[in-house]
């Protein structure tokens, strides 16, 4: 049974960084992309940041391009990311997503499997 869980938000103040972890069990993480999607207050969830099984491969939202940085370590079967200069827009519940093989593209339906969520919150 695949389960991610995710670790590392909170409430911070605008312009402060945080760093989001997933942990992934129960499935063979490194043949696994992943991604992090975001789901804010009367918003649509939003796929904003993959990266494929190997590593190699990033792609990212127009919304987080340049601030938020997707990363994993398959040696310890998780994801993380780093969310450096947060706004305000960017409060939400966090989740983290995993689909079998892929190229770390931002396609939500290559993500059948995710996990519980976690909230950030950014105050101005």
């Amino acid at each position: 049974q695949v389960q991610l869980a995710e670790s590392g938000g909170g409430l911070v103040q605008a312009g402060d960084s945080l760093r989001l972890s997933c942990a992934a069990s129960g499935l063979a993480f490194n043949r696994y992309s992943m991604a992090w999607s975001r789901l804010a207050p009367g918003k649509d969830r939003e796929l904003i940041a993959a990266i494929d099984w190997g590593g190699g491969r990033r792609a990212y939202a127009d919304s987080v391009k340049g601030r938020f940085t997707i990363s994993r370590d398959n040696a310890k079967n998780s994801a993380y990311l780093q969310m450096n200069s947060l706004e305000p827009e960017d409060t939400a519940v966090y989740y983290c997503a995993a689909g079998y093989g892929g190229a770390g593209n931002l396609r939500p339906n290559e993500y059948p499997y995710w996990g519980q969520g976690t909230q950030v919150t950014v105050s101005s």
